[in-house]
């Protein structure tokens, strides 16, 4: 079986242990070469791996002079991780002073709307409002066929069926006289190859 491949995590730890363990400053090219060497990754997925530390703050670069170099030390990395602990710990307190003023605002808000005869009267005419509503649409529903709006999409679809049939009738007509005039045979003959009955009358 081949060796499995390292992923991404992986390529990322091991470029930076290559930083804490020698302690040195470094181009892509001199990482290109060590990382395969060094720690097993692939040099055509340093570049890739190295930016994605570069965009995390877990290595640092500068252009000196016409070169790039990249470094990264333990301590640096300590620092990092203490300033998102402390980060993460204000968000958390100013969170939970969030949750405690909503808290609050809700118990004023309780107090206020406290039990009365007048809320409870309301509330039971809303209800009771709501349930209405509901039967009101259901009774709608049932005499569907009835609404204007559906009654007005019924007309339309009628008006543009028989406007589709009657130019259908025509096209047929402009077809069947064209036969006519180029096969010079019978009307007749045209409509039983075609399959069309006696029974079939041109729409006004």
């Amino acid at each position: 079986m081949a060796p499995r491949g390292l992923s991404a995590e992986e390529k990322r730890v091991k470029l930076l242990e290559i930083f804490h363990e020698t302690k040195d400053f470094f181009q892509l090219k001199e990482l290109e070469k060590l990382g395969p060497k060094m720690k097993g990754i692939v040099s055509q997925s340093v570049k890739e791996v190295l930016q994605s530390l570069v965009d995390d703050g877990l290595v640092q670069g500068d252009k000196i002079g016409s070169s790039n170099f990249f470094w990264s030390f333990p301590s640096q990395h300590g620092s990092l991780v203490q300033n998102r602990l402390k980060a993460a710990q204000d968000q958390r307190v100013a969170n939970q002073a969030q949750i405690a003023e909503v808290r609050s605002l809700i118990e004023v808000e309780k107090q206020t709307r406290g039990e009365s005869d007048t809320r409870t009267q309301a509330l039971a005419e809303l209800s009771r409002l709501k349930k209405e509503l509901v039967q009101l649409e259901d009774e709608l529903n049932a005499y569907g066929a009835c609404d204007p709006v559906k009654l007005e999409e019924t007309r339309r679809g009628i008006i543009l069926a028989k406007e589709a049939a009657i130019r259908w009738t025509e096209n047929f007509c402009i077809a069947l006289s064209h036969f006519q005039r180029q096969c010079l045979v019978e009307t007749s003959e045209i409509r039983r190859y075609l399959g069309v009955n006696d029974d079939y009358e041109d729409i006004c």
